[in-house]
């Protein structure tokens, strides 16, 4: 459905709307097209232009070859709807994770354009992790495995620790805690 064949929203529809506009950031989708336009060496003005989805197919590939075998370039709906499909596969076999990714609305209807941020920060983050990759930062480097040994001695003094999650309340109680008015109690039974 076209931006112009939808009337105003209302109700919770329109505070969910306003909820995700507020989270959208110039900068980072800024940063996002210019991540696109220096691994595509194709033109992006705004995120319109990658609708059809075949840049973005064209982006990953460049990180996972072969994830998308072929972008059409029809002006057919769903044919730009199944180039952004194969986009989030071919995202999702470089490695990205569901929660990571965005559905084919967020970007073609422009219903959620911070997850398409979110998705392109992601795939960007990942491709850092490429080795010799030399191409712009766009979010923080990917974090890898911090593997620790303890000796059994470490493990065996650890046992006898009580963590803050455990109930431990650092002399805190509930004395003096009788601001405002008492529980009423009312029976009907009597």
């Amino acid at each position: 459905m076209c931006e112009a064949n939808r009337g105003p929203s209302y109700g919770d529809l329109r505070q969910r709307q306003m909820k995700i506009e507020s989270k959208r950031d110039p900068e980072l989708e800024r940063q996002c097209i210019e991540f696109i336009v220096h691994h595509t060496g194709e033109t992006v003005n705004t995120f319109d232009d990658l609708k059809n989805g075949v840049i973005l197919c064209k982006l990953v590939n460049k990180f996972c070859e072969g994830a998308v075998r072929k972008a059409e370039t029809s002006t057919a709906v769903f044919k730009q709807r199944a180039n952004l499909e194969s986009f989030i596969q071919g995202c999702k076999t470089f490695g990205l994770k569901d929660q990571e990714v965005f559905q084919v609305n967020d970007l073609f209807e422009n219903k959620n354009i911070p997850q398409f941020t979110q998705c392109i920060v992601a795939l960007g983050r990942y491709a850092q992790g490429i080795p010799g990759y030399d191409g712009p930062i766009l979010g923080p480097k990917q974090s890898e495995e911090n593997q620790r040994e303890f000796t059994q001695e470490q493990m065996d003094a650890g046992k006898h620790m009580i963590g803050l999650q455990m109930g431990q309340n650092k002399g805190a109680s509930q004395a003096g805690g009788d601001f405002g008015r008492p529980r009423q109690i009312h029976s009907e039974f009597k």
